[in-house]
């Protein structure tokens, strides 16, 4: 598909009027593999092409995609009937754009021998499972991958990118036989295999199933209104989840945000500064450029508490006046593009981590995030906690388990006016719209002075 003529498709995707077309080209290689207690229940190699054009004419969007490269010119026909009829006045030659590599590699997995691969899921699994006999079930996933994107589109471009990546991920349970506990740790980013010499397999199955059998011997969270400490080392899933969907212009712009129609107003205290940023070196969210050819971008959304942005890709900008920030997304060919965040995070303040642990003289320390649900149009928001411990006269004393908090975005974040100076790193696959895309969050260790905990509630 790499010798196709660009300029020729896009001027007959056009050919019926439109103010805008893109075509979308990908090429996938990889390699996931997933053992279960002891079983290899999946190796699969995948290898697999496509491409996708859509037309944008005013508010509508014609679509469509094929993994049979000499069914183009039909799919270029598709599209621009499903826009009406009329013509494209506007002439356009392509101009190629460079694109910078965010990939931190020193071993390409393609060149990896599978045995080694199966070797290190192994060792993983064997790790876990010989932990202590409360572990009932252990799950390693591996998977690697080099996704090759060209973006050529009507204003004149085309952009090239590769993507690299690696992810490794274990998951154990733990039971007493009356209680179950689950612990998951994954690893991964734009790297290369040499991550799982950096961080070994058995040292990720001793971080996941610790955490399941330090949560299964816990006693239950007090519940009620208490100070919550976020560790950096907890992620950055309330970012993620309790603000960072809410600045996707897409949702801001149709009036499902808490945070639309807000710039330049105050949505968090001083303290509180996010930002979105695609382009930090092997970090799992990061791409040259975003799926729709543009570069990504730091794009500051909350400054000083103060609402400076939105994440857009291109139909959000033009439809509601907003700058170009890179953060167009799709799953993969078969989807159209959509406004997404990449690495998304709370950034450093200047305190020390310790200090603001001493601040608390009785509250939860939340060293893991679980998942969570938030309503993005009223900023409500309910996360589990994964791996919680009291905190007693400014020490962290005993875990807790069950533990769940329950607040209010905007109201949480205008709360927090202690910051510390460190930064920590989580990793996931973000679904929206039927589509997942590979991200990042992060933030630094900071106190909630009054949040709800959800946990036993015992009789005075």
């Amino acid at each position: 598909m790499d010798d196709m003529d660009f300029e020729r498709i896009l001027r007959r995707s056009l050919a019926k009027g439109g103010d805008f077309a893109e075509i979308y080209v990908e090429h996938r290689l990889g390699t996931s593999i997933v053992c279960e207690s002891g079983t290899v229940e999946k190796y699969l190699a995948t290898d697999e092409s496509g491409v996708s054009i859509r037309v944008v004419r005013g508010d509508q969007c014609a679509f469509a995609c094929t993994n049979d490269a000499s069914a183009i010119d039909e799919l270029a026909d598709t599209v621009a009937r499903a826009v009406g009829s009329g013509e494209f006045s506007r002439d356009f030659s392509l101009l190629r754009r460079t694109v910078g590599s965010v990939v931190r590699m020193q071993v390409d997995p393609r060149g990896v021998d599978p045995v080694l691969k199966l070797s290190r899921v192994r060792e993983a699994d064997s790790a876990a499972r010989g932990m202590d006999p409360a572990v009932v079930q252990v799950r390693v996933m591996y998977a690697d991958g080099m996704k090759r994107v060209i973006v050529a589109n009507s204003l004149g471009f085309v952009a090239q990118d590769r993507r690299d990546s690696i992810i490794f991920v274990v998951q154990g349970i733990a039971s007493d036989g009356s209680v179950m506990e689950t612990g998951y740790e994954p690893v991964g980013g734009c790297r290369g295999f040499e991550l799982l010499d950096e961080t070994p397999p058995e040292e990720i199955a001793r971080r996941a199933v610790g955490r399941a059998l330090t949560m299964l011997r816990a006693r239950r969270s007090p519940a009620g209104v208490m100070p919550v400490v976020l560790s950096s080392e907890a992620g950055g899933t309330m970012i993620h989840e309790a603000i960072g969907h809410g600045l996707e212009a897409d949702l801001a712009g149709e009036g499902l945000s808490v945070y639309s129609g807000k710039l330049g107003q105050e949505v968090a205290s001083k303290a509180i500064t996010v930002i979105d940023d695609g382009t930090i070196e092997g970090v799992r969210g990061s791409m040259g450029c975003d799926d729709e050819g543009n570069p990504t971008c730091r794009t500051v959304l909350v400054e000083g508490g103060v609402l400076k942005g939105y994440m857009t890709d291109l139909v959000t900008s033009r439809k509601y006046g907003l700058p170009l920030t890179g953060n167009a997304r799709r799953e993969s060919y078969r989807h159209r593009p959509i406004p997404r965040m990449t690495n998304t995070m709370i950034a450093p303040g200047t305190l020390d981590p310790q200090e603001i642990v001493r601040l608390v003289h009785r509250g939860l320390f939340v060293k893991k995030m679980g998942g969570g649900q938030v309503n993005t149009v009223t900023g409500d928001f309910v996360f589990n906690v994964a791996e919680g411990y009291l905190i007693e006269n400014g020490q962290i004393a005993e875990p807790v388990r069950g533990a769940t908090l329950i607040g209010n975005g905007p109201r949480i974040l205008s709360s927090i006016d202690k910051v510390a100076c460190d930064l920590g790193f989580g990793i996931g696959t973000c679904g929206k719209d039927g589509q997942g895309v590979p991200v990042a969050d992060a933030q630094p260790t900071l106190l909630i002075p009054e949040i709800t905990v959800g946990g036993e509630i015992r009789d005075a």
